[in-house]
């Protein structure tokens, strides 16, 4: 079946991306407001761009009227934010943060979370969180309906008992969103397939 975005609402369009682009990993995102307040919102628009510089790529939409939503303009206006990664045990304070809190109210208290303060940004990050990364604003793109926040990762925030010789990453599982606008996925059900060489594939084809 060919679907042609063009003829189709972007309700639509989408369902279709959030449905086939999957899994998708959620940046769960501290920033804070011009009085100091923390706003945590997740966002599954989110991946890591690349390594040298660490880029991480948040795609936030407006809200309905147009305007903003509080998590990018929070970053425009201070310059970083914090990614906290979310794990199964987080699933439901995730959940709550998703709702649409006033900007004077922070979703951490209606969550029962707490923030520690980060070492290199204003932004805090979760305390409850396995992994977060701290991120200062490389630049923001508007692109229709939403902002790409890129940001340069200056520092991680591992949980030691995942970290193992040579900075290998041991038995962390995310979840991951997958269709719009209810469904994730654990990270747990994993396999190895180590990549070849052309002279390998060369060697096998014979």
């Amino acid at each position: 079946m060919q679907i042609d975005p063009a003829r189709h609402s972007n309700a639509d369009n989408y369902k279709l991306i959030t449905n086939l682009v999957i899994p998708r990993p959620i940046a769960w995102v501290t920033s804070l407001n011009d009085k100091g307040l923390v706003n945590l919102a997740p966002f599954s628009f989110f991946n890591a761009m690349g390594s040298d510089p660490l880029y991480i790529v948040i795609g936030i939409g407006n809200r309905d009227e147009g305007e903003p939503k509080d998590t990018a303009r929070n970053i425009q206006a201070n310059g970083d934010f914090v990614v906290n990664l979310v794990t199964e045990d987080l699933l439901e304070a995730m959940n709550i943060s998703a709702a649409d809190f006033p900007a004077d109210e922070s979703e951490l208290t209606a969550a029962k979370l707490h923030a520690v303060p980060s070492t290199l940004v204003k932004a805090p990050r979760l305390s409850a969180a396995q992994a977060s990364l701290e991120c200062k604003l490389f630049q923001s793109q508007p692109i229709g309906a939403n902002t790409l926040m890129i940001g340069e990762v200056v520092m991680f925030h591992v949980a030691d008992h995942l970290v193992g010789p040579r900075l290998h990453v041991n038995n962390f599982a995310p979840i991951g969103r997958l269709g719009s606008p209810s469904v994730y996925c654990r990270t747990t059900d994993r396999f190895e397939l180590p990549r070849i060489t052309y002279a390998q594939w060369k060697q096998a084809d014979r």
